[in-house]
């Protein structure tokens, strides 16, 4: 495999958004497998710690799936077996309706509802619907909080006390579904969702730095989460001292995972090898990996998603592509991007790899323009 660090197209990339004030810094990895390309610029470097956001959300739905290839879980298993604080839920009986207004659900919610993000709870296209203020007012959805979002147990009965947006299986609805997943993975196997990474991830992928929190001696390496203001100026979001810096009350499934550009790669490598480790071990099924990088939704849920999705469909954890609407749209390419800047992606097609780090949060769903050259620039184009 030839190597090229620091050096060539992706370096000058880069520097040039660094140079340009587009981003402070950024790391960023190519693997075509033949050929591996990484690069770093400005206050970020390839041993940097930073938040990978909704880049969890790939590994959350794989740490699920494993319980799942273990006959821990079953997709069509009724979450409420583990989480009985969810046995007698209700849906709002129409999506514009109060949280008042409401009728039960029409079946229970499964496993696979929540792999698919289609169990009724998260985000639609539509923010202003009332429904949705108590998933922002007392679970703190949105972007990673992670010590302002109450216990685990205690989010769940909160979880339970708020009506659903849609019947489970009637329409995909963003991020709630992966901090489902993890509170269900804790519950089903009796540990901490932190230990059950390390254990069924972080140790046989060797992805050493990955955690909800940094780990002694990872601190230094933690830099500033900028925000972009409507001006174009930046400030800082969350210091090395601040949200991240210690242990989080709720470990986010769906956005809290600290990483690094080597630990994220090793997860998408995993990947492509149809669930193995680099050293043979077998870590996810075939199968497994296949229901991660399927389109599960239909043209209708597709179409509604656009704000999030934009034409693309959705395995578990994360975006499969199916429409060509820019180079780097192939189909079967699997991934997810994260409000803190970051993006992972594996397209099983060719094999290419690709893995981009900032952190400069994202203003919108719509990735940004660094994000956008960057795919361009890996997808030859």
């Amino acid at each position: 495999m030839r190597e090229l660090r620091g050096t060539g197209g992706l370096q000058a990339v880069l520097e040039r958004w660094v140079a340009e004030d587009a981003v402070p810094g950024a790391v960023a990895l190519i693997d075509r497998g033949s050929e591996v390309e990484t690069a770093a610029a400005g206050e970020l470097g390839p041993e940097s710690l930073v938040r990978i956001a909704s880049v969890s959300k790939p590994m959350t739905a794989a740490l699920v799936l494993q319980l799942v290839d273990d006959g821990l879980l079953g997709l069509d298993d009724p979450i409420a077996r583990w989480l009985p604080e969810l046995v007698s839920l209700r849906v709002v009986r129409t999506p514009q309706a109060t949280p008042t207004d409401t009728v039960p659900t029409d079946r229970p919610v499964t496993v696979r509802d929540v792999l698919e993000s289609r169990a009724g709870y998260g985000f639609p296209a539509d923010f202003s619907l009332p429904a949705l203020a108590p998933l922002f007012a007392e679970l703190k959805q949105g972007p990673p909080q992670p010590q302002q979002v109450p216990p685990p147990d205690q989010w769940v009965a909160a979880l339970a006390r708020i009506p659903m947006l849609r019947q489970p299986g009637q329409a995909w609805l963003y991020n709630t579904c992966s901090d489902l997943q993890g509170v269900l993975a804790a519950r089903a196997t009796g540990q901490a969702l932190e230990e059950l990474f390390t254990e069924r991830l972080s140790v046989p992928l060797g992805m050493i730095d990955t955690g909800f929190g940094p780990r002694p001696g990872q601190a230094g390496r933690l830099g500033p989460l900028h925000q972009p203001g409507p001006d174009g100026t930046r400030t800082v979001a969350d210091p090395p001292d601040g949200q991240w810096a210690t242990p989080p009350t709720f470990p986010s499934g769906a956005g809290g995972l600290l990483s690094t550009l080597a630990d994220v790669t090793a997860f998408l490598r995993m990947l492509r090898a149809g669930g193995l480790a680099e050293d043979g071990r077998r870590v996810l099924s075939a199968e497994s990996v296949a229901l991660m990088t399927t389109d599960h939704l239909t043209a209708r849920q597709r179409a509604d998603s656009e704000l999030f999705l934009e034409g693309q469909g959705w395995g578990y954890g994360g975006s499969v592509d199916i429409a060509r609407r820019e180079p780097w749209n192939v189909p079967g390419r699997y991934g997810w991007v994260g409000g803190s800047g970051t993006a992972a992606h594996f397209t099983p097609a060719t094999g290419l790899l690709t893995v981009l780090l900032t952190q400069v949060e994202m203003t919108s769903p719509t990735p940004p323009r660094p994000m956008r050259e960057f795919w361009r620039y890996a997808a030859g184009g």
